[in-house]
């Protein structure tokens, strides 16, 4: 290991993108006393940054600071959840306190940031990497402009289309069954607003084939309300390939046709805005085997760390930059490190991979059969017990192994299913190598 994943070294670790996942390493490798710089394209922050902007409530146990510091932003939290199935089936859940937290990313992010500030990392703002190389210990990076920047290492978490991961070859880019395309607007409310700023609105299995008919399988999609505290969010994603195959329809007249029919339900009041649609690209394939090579690690969307089920990624990309940055640190206070890649592989697979993991064959579980999305929703109340498990995961208190312990225990047939899924589809290998194109 080069010396500069050391503390003691004057030369700074280089993070790359400002995002969650980067904003979060490079806070806490400048708290643990590491030199480093966090480089961002955007030429001032707030920036916007296209996205639901639902975190699970368990984020703030992850990272305590963040309830000191969240009063800062607009921040609005929420206990009820209405679930809808393809079919119209739907209910209500609602937890005892805040199970998810509601927050603009352009606020969100410039918090970060700030927070990372704060702890000593210097941020460089209007760089746009366009090429990485990593030769004889040291990692380059060259912006559109012609700065150069140099370091033993780097945490790219530049995005779901992670220029660093592609022009080191650590990635081709993700294949159209492993991103959802995510359609979404956010608005304020004087324009459009949900009628139940209490209530997060998910339908799972949402939309219907081009050609109208039903099919025993669910499309590939998902819609959404999420309720802001001056703005509400409104979008609906589908998995790319199957969007391509199956949907004919542009993103936006897609949008304004949700919308319209969430009014016609008295879900919202008012009218979709053009100039605040924004369509982009989630991972939803799983988190990369190998995130990183030699002295590069790759953080939130770049290592494709994004819950496949339910398409969060805030928490996950703060995890795995909060990880990341850990894992150099350790590194660097070691007198003979062990491999930084394998190390950090192996600390996020600790925390979080089999929930993520979990999360893709779960997706493709429930898209395989419409029947299945119902079963679940009308479980809900049923199986109380699960569903009070599920909360008290979403809040902090229950780990993902203990869910998924307790949750195999109280319903087996749901362990002999998804491992007859895992046989049938061979979903597993995709799962575990999303990245191999």
């Amino acid at each position: 290991m080069s010396a500069g994943c050391s503390p003691a070294s004057d030369e700074p670790v280089i993070v790359v993108g400002s995002g969650p996942a980067g904003a979060t390493a490079a806070r806490r490798l400048a708290l643990a006393g590491v030199p480093v710089r966090l480089l961002d394209r955007a030429p001032a922050f707030p920036r916007n940054k296209p996205c639901g902007g639902g975190i699970s409530a368990r984020a703030t146990r992850r990272f305590p600071y963040l309830a000191a510091a969240l009063p800062r932003i607009a921040t609005h939290s929420v206990a009820r959840l209405h679930l809808e199935g393809p079919e119209g089936e739907s209910t209500v859940i609602e937890s005892a306190g805040p199970a998810a937290l509601m927050v603009r990313r352009v606020e969100f992010d410039a918090l970060l940031v700030e927070l990372a500030v704060e702890a000593g990392a210097e941020l460089v703002l209007g760089v746009d990497i366009v090429r990485a190389t990593d030769r004889d210990g040291t990692v380059t990076l060259t912006a559109r402009d012609g700065r150069q920047f140099r370091s033993a290492v780097v945490v790219a978490a530049d995005g779901v289309h992670s220029t660093i991961a592609r022009r080191l070859g650590l990635t081709r880019g993700w294949p159209p069954a492993a991103v959802a395309l995510d359609m979404m607007e956010e608005t304020p409310r004087a324009a459009l607003r949900d009628l139940d700023p209490s209530t997060l609105w998910v339908a799972y299995g949402y939309g219907a084939a081009a050609d109208g008919r039903r099919a025993r399988s669910a499309p590939e999609g998902y819609a959404y309300v999420f309720p802001k505290r001056d703005h509400v969010n409104i979008g609906i994603g589908y998995v790319l390939q199957y969007y391509r195959d199956h949907v004919d329809a542009a993103p936006y007249d897609l949008q304004r046709g949700f919308v319209e029919r969430l009014r016609t339900r008295g879900v919202v009041a008012g009218e979709s805005v053009r100039g605040n649609f924004t369509p982009f690209l989630i991972p939803v394939g799983g988190p990369l085997r190998r995130p990183g090579s030699g002295g590069v690690l790759l953080a939130g969307d770049a290592g494709g760390f994004v819950n496949a089920f339910t398409a969060e990624g805030i928490y996950y990309a703060m995890v795995s930059g909060d990880l990341a940055a850990r894992t150099i640190v350790d590194a660097g206070r070691r007198p003979r490190p062990i491999g930084l890649v394998s190390a950090y592989a192996k600390a996020c697979d600790r925390e979080i991979g089999a929930e993520l993991r979990d999360s893709v064959l779960i997706q493709r579980h429930l898209f395989g059969d419409r029947s299945r999305i119902r079963a679940v929703i009308e479980g809900a109340h049923r199986e109380a017990a699960i569903t009070r498990m599920i909360l008290e995961f979403a809040v902090g208190s229950l780990s993902y192994r203990q869910l998924r312990r307790r949750l195999l225990a109280r319903a087996p047939g749901l362990a002999a299913r998804l491992a007859w899924e895992l046989v049938r589809k061979k979903t597993w290998p995709r799962a575990r190598a999303a990245a191999i194109f």
